[in-house]
């Protein structure tokens, strides 16, 4: 609802993205209790997104994650409807496997397709990126700063508070941070280079990757805010380019990223 005020002036200007596919705490509550992307339920979560955020039309709505109880088809069918009905402009997919893309795609177009990808998770560049290159998908990464890693400035010996959800992901143990300092290094050695942060090296490598990946840094800070948009303005060459990869091809990544109950839901 408070996005909806803040956005109301400036409508036109903006790109609002929403998802879908959980069912949320009924108390109200932070949290979900499951997944949910039946028919009817997508229907009712767009009806009540538009409500809060007093807008005519969803500009992309996401399935959050992939039902295994839900024929993809379905979900597709069902999004197709609410666009037929002017309700939503774009239909997006987040952390699908490539045979879900492409069933999808088959009944509405998909726009977008939101997923985890950067310099220290690329397992993206096997199969789904080429996939979305030809079916003509958009690419959204989140987490393109490692949740927060490959700024540099955490270590070791960072503590998360109470509530971080970082403070559960085998990525963030002690020891995987330890081994995974060498790509903060990386991103810092060519940051002085270019007179850059960490930061805007690793948006700047995502912004080099193709023309249609437009990373989703999230952020609480207006300067943190200021300095990822200033990735935008550095040129990394082809140079640069064969430079990180081939050192980054060096680095193992320690640590799973997600626990493995949540990993299940990823990639089907």
């Amino acid at each position: 609802m408070l996005l909806g005020k803040a956005l109301s002036p400036m409508r036109d200007k903006v790109v609002i993205a929403t998802k879908f596919g959980f069912n949320l705490n009924p108390d109200g509550g932070p949290g979900w209790e499951g997944l949910n992307s039946r028919p009817e339920h997508i229907k009712e979560v767009a009806e009540a997104s538009l409500k809060r955020l007093n807008i005519d039309a969803i500009d992309l709505f996401y399935q959050h994650r992939v039902d295994p109880d839900v024929p993809i088809e379905d979900v597709a069918g069902a999004v197709k409807d609410l666009i037929q009905e002017g309700k939503v402009k774009h239909f997006g997919l987040s952390e699908a496997g490539v045979q879900t893309i492409r069933r999808a795609h088959a009944v509405q177009p998909v726009t977008a397709l939101e997923s985890e990808y950067s310099l220290w998770w690329r397992k993206l560049e096997a199969e789904v990126i080429p996939t979305l290159e030809e079916l003509g998908i958009g690419l959204v990464p989140y987490s393109p700063l490692g949740r927060g890693f490959l700024t540099g400035k955490m270590d070791e010996n960072t503590k998360f508070g109470k509530g971080d959800f970082r403070g559960a992901l085998p990525r963030f143990a002690p020891a995987a941070m330890k081994a995974n300092q060498a790509i903060v290094d990386l991103l810092g050695a060519i940051a002085k280079k270019k007179n850059a942060t960490p930061a805007q090296i690793a948006l700047a490598w995502l912004l080099a990757q193709k023309p249609w990946i437009v990373p989703i840094p999230g952020t609480t800070r207006l300067s943190r805010l200021d300095e990822n948009i200033g990735a935008n303005g550095i040129n990394l060459t082809q140079d640069d380019l064969r430079e990180i990869d081939a050192a980054a091809s060096k680095i193992p990544v320690e640590g799973d990223r997600y626990p493995e109950h949540l990993e299940k839901m990823t990639g089907r």
